[in-house]
This record gives structure tokens, sequence and C-alpha cells, in this order.
């Protein structure tokens, strides 16, 4: 079977892992601090502040910008679940807005038109860089700016992504992202805060450790949520082969798109401003779990990212909103294997098994 993701380790995460070891700092300390300075410094941000996994982080930084109880967060219905948990743990309240069907982000139209109609209402924006690909960062950041909100990117699965050349993470008030294995790099379990203000740095860094002022001095309730050194060391080395991954990620794409391009599925799209990092490379058909199941049966795996909106989660059923697009697009996509580990025969055989479909 061809997996739908395979998280690469190698010798040198090991060694920097048993040096941790060897070193007896096993939590949070030093190795800590140099991940997030070589993180910010890859993401061209002030400041990254490390935590537990993705959820923390976007937990941590809706609470470092502001947001909490009685608050309404604009974002997508179409992510994982996460994305919505961590504005409601805040105590405020997602507000979903519809997606473009190409790129499967927040539909830029129905984003302006729900803020001229709640602008008032609404007291920040989470955009979600799905599946890899940006939002329309410099409009939503013009949006903000323009109804004088906080803007967050959820760019959990997007490290390296890019906009006119800038990276994710740069463009917000803070950006959020996670190491989860199966992420374009990992840290077995981590997330990151990318953020240029000192203050929302600040604030993220006393929350996810328990709001400490001084040793024992707290100044408000926070969590531990911070990472852990070993955590950190898997993370340095990942980070230092995060561009060979994007590499690779993108020309397994670019194979997969030519081959496909003669089939009736709709295959990823990639606006000309943007640089596309295919954490998915996924596709969509009317015919999805027959074609899934297809693929199963001749060694291919795949995987549905998203089967069901957020808005229509049991957890989320007393909020009404209505997103057509994103409904539909859950109903019919797809994600093919396009991980840095396959080989040109894998490539070969995913291609030929969904043209033998066709």
């Amino acid at each position: 079977m061809i997996p739908i993701a395979n998280p690469e380790m190698g010798q040198a995460e090991k060694d920097r892992v048993i040096e941790v070891m060897d070193s007896g700092m096993l939590a949070d300390g030093p190795e800590v601090r140099a991940f997030e300075d070589e993180f910010a410094s890859y993401c061209g941000t002030e400041h990254a502040v490390a935590t537990s996994n993705g959820t923390t982080a976007l937990h941590a930084a809706l609470k470092a910008v502001g947001v909490g109880a009685g608050d309404r967060v604009l974002t997508t219905p179409f992510s994982f679940i996460a994305t919505a948990n961590a504005i409601r743990l805040t105590g405020a309240e997602p507000v979903f807005a519809d997606i473009d069907a190409a790129t499967y982000n927040l539909d830029q139209e129905v984003v302006e038109r729900t803020l001229r109609k709640q602008g008032g209402e609404i007291d920040a924006i989470l955009s979600v860089h799905l599946y890899g690909l940006p939002c329309d960062l410099p409009r939503l950041s013009e949006l903000a700016s323009e109804y004088d909100i906080p803007l967050i990117e959820d760019a959990a699965q997007a490290h390296g992504a890019t906009f006119a050349g800038d990276k994710v993470g740069s463009f917000g008030d803070a950006a959020c992202f996670s190491f989860y294995p199966t992420k374009n790099m990992t840290t077995g379990e981590g997330g990151m805060i990318t953020t240029d203000s000192d203050e929302i740095a600040e604030r993220a860094q006393r929350f996810i450790n328990h709001g400490r002022t001084a040793k024992y001095g707290h100044s408000e309730v926070g969590h531990n949520f911070r990472m852990t050194s070993m955590s950190a060391a898997i993370g340095r080395v990942q980070l230092e082969r995060l561009p060979e991954y994007i590499t690779a990620r993108r020309a397994n794409a670019e194979t997969l798109t030519n081959g496909l391009s003669s089939t009736s599925l709709t295959l990823p799209f990639e606006p000309e401003d943007r640089t596309h990092v295919y954490h998915q490379y996924t596709v969509r058909t009317e015919d999805r779990d027959h074609l899934k199941s297809y693929l199963a049966d001749h060694d291919v795996g795949s995987g549905v990212y998203y089967p069901t909106c957020m808005h229509k989660q049991p957890v989320y059923d007393d909020i009404d909103h209505d997103a057509p697009v994103g409904e539909q697009v859950a109903s019919e996509v797809l994600s093919l294997p396009v991980h840095p580990t396959l080989s040109e025969g894998d490539l070969d055989h995913i291609i030929e098994v969904i043209q033998q479909y066709e």
C-alpha cells in the first residue's frame, strides 16, 4: 500500500534528541529558544513562540491578540475542527464564511459581504491556508485594517508557502503552525506562533506558561502549553530539511497534475502569485467514495480532508450558518499521496490506477 503520509525521520533527528536527553534538560529550555529563533528567521518575523501542538498555538494566539468571551471570529467552515475549537476555547464564537471552490480557502467576496453586514460585531479574522495554499493575504490584511480587527493565520498545513515571495506566517497579527507527524515538517507533536508584535509575543509566552511573569509570579490564568526540548530538537533538524521537503512535494504534485490532466478529476489550483507546498494533493470528483475504494483495492492510500464542514458538526449545531460551496466540496474532496518519500514508480502507479478507473 502506498501510504497517504509517511513521516520521515533520519539519524540527524535521533542524534539531536540523544544530545538533549544526555543534557538532562528535557523540558522547555535553550533548545526550544533556539528552535523559536530559527523558525522566526525562516518565516521572516520578529518572534516565534513554541507550543505543545497546533491547537494550543491557535488558542494562545487568539488570546494574545485579545479574543475572549463574547467575541465573534470570522473563519472558514472547511478545515480541521481545531480551527473552530480554538475560537470557542477562548469563550468566543466562530462566524463561518463560505469558501472559494478553486482554492478551498475563504471566499474574499463572502468575507467582505459578511464584514459589511456584521462588521461591528466581528472581532477578528482567522484564515486557514488549507492543504498548503495561502489565502489572499494582502486583501485579508486590508479588510482587517479597514475594520480595525486582528488577522490570525492558521498556517498549520502551510510551512514555507509564500504569497508574492513572502512566507505565510508573516502577514497577520499572529500566525500558527502545527508540527503533527503528517505535516510538512514535524516535531512529533508541537506548534508555533509567529508575530512581529512584541506585545502579542509576550502575551502568548505568558499564556502558555501558567500566566507566569516571574518564577512564582502569575498575573493571569494560563495553561501549560509549552514545547519540550526533545520536540524542539527534532524540529530544528526538520526545519533544515523543510526546503528539500517542499521541493519534493511540489515536484510530486507536478507529476500528478501532468499525469491526471486528461482525467475528469478537478485538480489542485495554484494562483500565479502563490507557492503551494502541497501538504495535501487534493482532487475532487462526485464519485469520491467509489474512487477511494478503488484506490485501496489497488494499493493506493488516500484520505478525505474533510468530509463534514465544521458548522455541520454536532458540537456546532447551535450555530446557524449557510456554506453551500463548502458543503459541496466536502462531499467531493479526496487527497492522494504526495509526500517526499514517494518513488517514481509510486507516482506512475497512482496515475495509472486512476487512468484505468476513468
